[in-house]
Parts: structure tokens; C-alpha cells; sequence
């Protein structure tokens, strides 16, 4: 059995700490998980107006989300909030109205700051967004990683990435599938 996850990764910066995150957390992923990027950089602003006739890349996200089981979003904390650029993928994700593409999947949440709380504030919002948009949010455990140069080297990191792992497989029903 293969869980399908896609991964968004909520800064545009092929530089951010939390894609680097994104990368390490999927290289850790046990066997029979697969992950795959759902990339947000090409979405347009969310607009109403464009509803009847959505521009490709939001047709194109909505697909992607709706071919995973389950959905982990890798966030920064932008002024004690998640990044614009993550809520207008949310946006694009949930509408038109009646189109919820994230109605009914698993949804975890990882993230790294340069502060001593990681990125606890954000990961907070975005969880009451995902559980208002009908998503089964995993709960714990909460992986507010605060970042270093060296911290995806460091045992602390893998026991978190590898306990998240454990987490969510069980949250899925599957924990014969971790390490």
C-alpha cells in the first residue's frame, strides 16, 4: 500500500529554510509514502472574477491536491501568521465555492523559524484554516523546528522528523509503515 502526500512548501524562495526542511522530511519518509511537490509559485492572486474560468496553474493545483491522500505544508511564520503566497494556494484550493479541492484529506503541518518557537504561531492558524476546509489535521506531534545552519545534521532533527513520521502513520491508520 502507497500513501500518496503531496508536500506545498509556503515561501517562493528556492533559498528558504522550509524547503530545505521539505527536502530532508522527504528524504526521511518510510517506505510506502511518497511524496511529491505541489508547487504554489505559478498560482495567480486568488480572484473571485476568475472563478467561471480559472487560469491553468490554479486547474492545475486543484488536480494536484486531489491526487494525494494526504497533504504536509512546510511553512515559514511571516509576522506571527502564515505567508500570503500559502493562504492564496489555500484560496485557489478551496473555491470555486462547492469545489473544495481539500475536503476530506489528511493534512500535516511542519515548519521552521529563526526564532526559539520555530514556527508555532503560524502552524497554529493554519491548522484552524485546514480543519474549517474539512481536512483531517494530524495534531501531533508539532514539529516547530528553530533553525540553525547545522540543524538538519543534528539527531534532535531526525528524532522530530522520524517521531512526525511515526505520528502520521499511525494518524492514518498505517503504522506498520514507519522505520
Amino acid at each position: 500500500m502507497t500513501i500518496s502526500v503531496g508536500y506545498i512548501v509556503g515561501s517562493l524562495s528556492e533559498q528558504s529554510i522550509n524547503r530545505r526542511l521539505a527536502d530532508y522530511v522527504a528524504s526521511r519518509a518510510p517506505a510506502g509514502f511518497e511524496l511529491t511537490e505541489i508547487p504554489i509559485r505559478d498560482l495567480p492572486l486568488y480572484n473571485y472574477d476568475l472563478d467561471q474560468q480559472p487560469p491553468a496553474a490554479a486547474v492545475a493545483f486543484k488536480q494536484a491536491i486531489e491526487s494525494h491522500n494526504s497533504v504536509l505544508f512546510v511553512t515559514p511564520e511571516y509576522n506571527r501568521s502564515i505567508p500570503g503566497v500559502l493562504k492564496n494556494a489555500i484560496d485557489w484550493g478551496s473555491r470555486p465555492w462547492g469545489q473544495n479541492s481539500w475536503d476530506g484529506r489528511e493534512a500535516a503541518v511542519l515548519g521552521a523559524g529563526l526564532n526559539g518557537a520555530g514556527t508555532a504561531v503560524a502552524q497554529s492558524h493554519l491548522r484552524g484554516i485546514l480543519i474549517y476546509l474539512g481536512m483531517t489535521v494530524v495534531g501531533t506531534p508539532e514539529v516547530c523546528v528553530p533553525w540553525s545552519d547545522s540543524i538538519l545534521d543534528s539527531s534532535v532533527t531526525e528524532a522530530y522528523v522520524d517521531g512526525f513520521w511515526r505520528r502520521f502513520a499511525i494518524s492514518l491508520r498505517t503504522p506498520d509503515m514507519v522505520r
